[in-house]
């Protein structure tokens, strides 16, 4: 038997307040979970899936640095492919932060690109780069076996709960399957470790089921200007407040931070239209450095101390499988919090409030 989206175990305690009542107080928090998943549950990120941009030091002197994820196929591959080709021609070298509005996003690139405050002529983009379609920014829900993990999902139910679903509606039949009310789609779930949403419900009207990601604080997505524009990649953005989710299927989504999101986050607010710097603010603009390919950079040498002198090696990562049981029992903590300081599970949990776990791996 296939396991569904997330094990019965969390989809009623997503979906059902009263079953978060079962357990005695005092559980396991959701961090005590992952820290008890088993080494076969993380699955590593490819180092061609890693972006490692550098800050110029802050203040103090300190280093500053940000890793991001970026997508894995089938999801937002034209503009990936982009990124890659801008970061392997340095063309991110020596751009800055140039927006950072409050609740919102911080946003970087060339100066002198999508900037109202912008004066200059942009810096020249490499050659060859395509043009990505609107179409993009979903993806064929066959993509990722959508329609037999619901099916899957929906038997498994039915043999454990003895109920064949047989007379719900497509939506509140896909709600259960997947544990998750969205307000912004007819469903949300997780694959291959990354938080998506789909209008899977109206396949029964004779539309494609569609899915695609959407924006949690952290996720990375491609500035542009107004439609049929989709940006190049030249222009990134992160999410720094509340999940901006009427941008979805709006705006390319390409990535996610994974470590250093501290040094966007806490950057100066600007003053200016849309968060961008104002002139009077041009020194609060934060140079980028570098930005460069992880699968790029050497391997750290055991016998040196080469990081120790500056020299960039690759980091490696890995996330929390979202098909293992620990992330069932984990999904299923963060919207039943059950640990000493809760009183009250919550009987449910936004996409957006279950981050999917990512952490530092041995080299």
């Amino acid at each position: 038997m296939r396991k569904p989206l997330i094990s019965l175990a969390a989809l009623c305690a997503l979906t059902v307040p009263a079953i978060a009542q079962d357990e005695p107080q005092g559980a396991p928090s959701p961090n005590e979970i992952v820290a008890g998943a088993k080494a076969e549950e993380w699955v590593a990120i490819p180092p061609e899936d890693l972006l490692v941009m550098t800050l110029a030091p802050d203040a103090s002197g300190k280093e500053r640095k940000v890793v991001i994820q970026l997508m894995p196929a089938p999801f937002s591959q034209g503009w990936v492919e982009n990124i890659r080709t801008l970061a392997r021609a340095k063309w991110y070298d020596d751009i800055t932060v140039n927006r950072v509005q409050d609740n919102y996003v911080v946003q970087w690139g060339d100066l002198n690109y999508d900037n109202p405050e912008a004066k200059g002529e942009p810096k020249l983009l490499p050659e060859g780069l395509p043009t990505v379609g609107e179409s993009e920014y979903t993806v064929d829900g066959n993509a990722i076996g959508l329609a037999v993990k619901l099916a899957d999902t929906r038997r498994d139910l039915a043999l454990e709960t003895g109920s064949a679903l047989a007379g719900t509606d497509t939506t509140t039949a896909i709600i259960i399957a997947n544990g998750l009310i969205d307000s912004y789609a007819q469903a949300a779930l997780f694959h291959s470790g990354w938080p998506l949403a789909s209008n899977a419900g109206s396949a029964a009207e004779g539309e494609p089921a569609k899915v695609w990601p959407v924006h949690c604080y952290g996720m990375v997505g491609v500035g542009r200007n107004y439609s049929p524009d989709t940006g190049s990649g030249a222009e990134l953005y992160t999410v720094i407040g509340q999940a901006p989710r009427h941008l979805d299927r709006n705006i390319a989504l390409v990535g996610r931070i994974i470590e250093g999101m501290e040094n966007l986050s806490s950057l100066p607010r600007g003053h200016g239209d849309l968060g961008f710097y104002s002139e009077e603010e041009a020194d609060k603009r934060t140079p980028i450095l570098t930005v460069r390919v992880a699968s790029d950079l050497p391997e750290a040498d055991p016998a040196s101390s080469s990081e120790a002198v500056g020299q960039q090696t690759r980091p490696h990562f890995e996330y929390l499988s979202t098909e293992g049981e620990t992330f069932a029992r984990y999904a299923d903590a963060r919207a039943n919090r059950r640990d000493a300081f809760f009183i009250v599970p919550a009987g449910g949990a936004d996409i957006c409030n279950i981050p999917v776990p990512v952490r530092r791996a041995a080299q």
